[in-house]
């Protein structure tokens, strides 16, 4: 990880899986929904590489594997991941490491910050202002903001434009492909975290220009801290 070479005046995240840990929760929302639904051998691996999708299709992909030729409502599926989801949510969510010290050193040093996000606005903000962050956000673009979820450009691009950012001037932070392809469609700089469960190579495959293995090289990245950052 280098410093950028161009100024850096924005940041956003995505949100689950790259500074909030909600990773087995989702997982766990996922195999409670579709319990009795799918085959025996259906697990995490199936659900892991969908993850950072819109809930809807990823449920569409998961029942591909239904156990029977029975037809099975993905809108039922889709309401007890979310009935289970926010049953569980407070004792399962989690910063990752770093997050809580970064993101305030961010907004000090008068860069803009931002989420996008495939999550529904109502927990994105539960999430935020659970973990002490919602206060830290300019912008909130979520699923139910917006006509095209990300890989598509709009996200992406509508939060640059409501923080009157540049997009070359904008770091997109992700862990999943579709992050990183928004970030490159809508002209921001896609930048992905090493602690993505999807793992580092699935990233740069995706577009990633530079990798995050703690989250105070953010700050090396945007030009606060030139050294003296530990991974």
């Amino acid at each position: 990880m280098t410093q950028a070479t161009r100024k850096i005046t924005t940041v956003l995240f995505d949100l689950d899986g790259t500074i909030i840990d909600t990773n087995e929760l989702i997982i766990e929302s996922c195999m409670h929904a579709l319990r009795g639904h799918v085959r025996e051998d259906f697990g995490r691996e199936h659900i892991i590489p969908l993850m950072g999708q819109p809930l809807t299709m990823q449920m569409q992909q998961f029942l591909k594997w239904k156990q029977n030729e029975n037809d099975v409502d993905v809108a039922t599926v889709v309401q007890a991941y979310r009935d289970y989801n926010l049953l569980k949510h407070d004792e399962m969510v989690s910063l990752f490491p770093g997050v809580a010290d970064v993101i305030p050193k961010l907004r000090q040093a008068g860069i803009r910050v931002g989420i996008v996000t495939t999550k529904m606005r109502a927990t994105t903000i539960r999430a935020l202002e659970l973990l002490g962050l919602h206060q830290h956000m300019e912008t909130i673009v979520s699923i139910d903001d917006v006509e095209n979820a990300k890989p598509h450009p709009e996200p992406v691009a509508k939060a640059i434009q409501a923080l009157g950012a540049e997009p070359s001037e904008t770091l997109m932070v992700g862990d999943s492909s579709v992050d990183m392809k928004s970030a490159i469609a809508a002209g921001a700089i896609p930048v992905g975290v090493a602690w993505s469960l999807k793992g580092e190579e699935h990233l740069i495959e995706n577009g990633a220009l530079h990798m995050l293995h703690s989250m105070n090289e953010l700050l090396i990245l945007c030009g606060i801290e030139t050294e003296g950052v530990e991974g």
